[in-house]
């Protein structure tokens, strides 16, 4: 599937919700209702790709720039398992033993989400006591009463907060809260891995500030508006990174 990402428009409102109508053929109601939640927004997807092409082309040559993403090819990621804050590098390794370097100025971007960290179960067991018709019989019809347990599973996804970093290198470098070894702060290594993860990003921010910072993909409503109603954001949230990350990327290269 390929998706039709509007982003970075300059146009007042009223004038890309009647471009929106126009190309896509759709009511300007519809098309304000898909610019609620600002840009980047996915405004269509398509099976076919040069339809998709096709439409990008006609909102971008009539002030509303687009791009499209294709859902099945997915970018390069490295996952941290450690990490060392050089004096001039950034310097990670994976759970598979792959070391990467990268220079603290060549980073571009630094986004930061929430995400699913796995199933997280709650058992509950309570007792009580109930009346038994057998045990009353017995007792010669004085009321007799019998002991029920009652288990109670409840299910639940417990969140975790990763950061996405994105530099001149092929990997995207992701960081996992809750997946991280921290011991690569030395001294600055603090008691919990909440505040380790953020010292880390307070330092990546800090050692690169030439890189844009992004935290909209921390709430739900921006990884809604990212993909659109027809896509999960727990399934896709690579796919909100992408669009995220283009859109940033492209906004630079428009300003120059």
């Amino acid at each position: 599937m390929y998706l039709v990402i509007a982003h970075s428009w300059k146009k007042d409102a009223a004038d890309v919700a009647q471009t929106l109508s126009d190309v896509l053929g759709i009511l300007v109601f519809e098309a304000r209702q898909k610019m609620t939640g600002g840009n980047p927004v996915t405004i269509a997807n398509f099976s076919d790709r040069q339809q998709a092409e096709k439409i990008a082309a006609q909102l971008s040559s009539n002030g509303v720039p687009a791009f499209i993403v294709d859902t099945q090819n997915s970018p390069p990621l490295l996952q941290v398992h450690q990490f060392t804050l050089e004096p001039q590098q950034l310097r990670v390794e994976s759970a598979e033993g792959q070391w990467l370097e990268i220079e603290y100025s060549k980073v571009e971007l630094i986004l930061a989400a929430s995400c699913s960290d796995g199933q997280m179960e709650t058992i509950k067991t309570t007792t009580s006591r109930k009346f038994s018709m057998g045990k009353t019989l017995l007792a010669g019809g004085i009321p007799m009463t019998r002991k029920v347990k009652k288990t109670e599973i409840s299910g639940g996804k417990d969140r975790d907060k990763t950061l996405w970093l994105y530099s001149d290198k092929r990997e995207i470098v992701i960081f996992n809260r809750n997946k991280l070894n921290y011991s690569g702060l030395g001294d600055a290594r603090q008691l919990t891995r909440e505040l380790n993860f953020t010292h880390l990003q307070k330092e990546l921010r800090r050692r690169g500030p030439q890189a844009r910072y992004d935290e909209r993909l921390l709430k739900q409503a921006g990884l809604v508006n990212l993909l659109g109603p027809s896509l999960d954001p727990e399934e896709h949230l690579t796919l909100a990174f992408e669009i995220l990350a283009r859109s940033l990327k492209l906004s630079v290269t428009d300003s120059e």
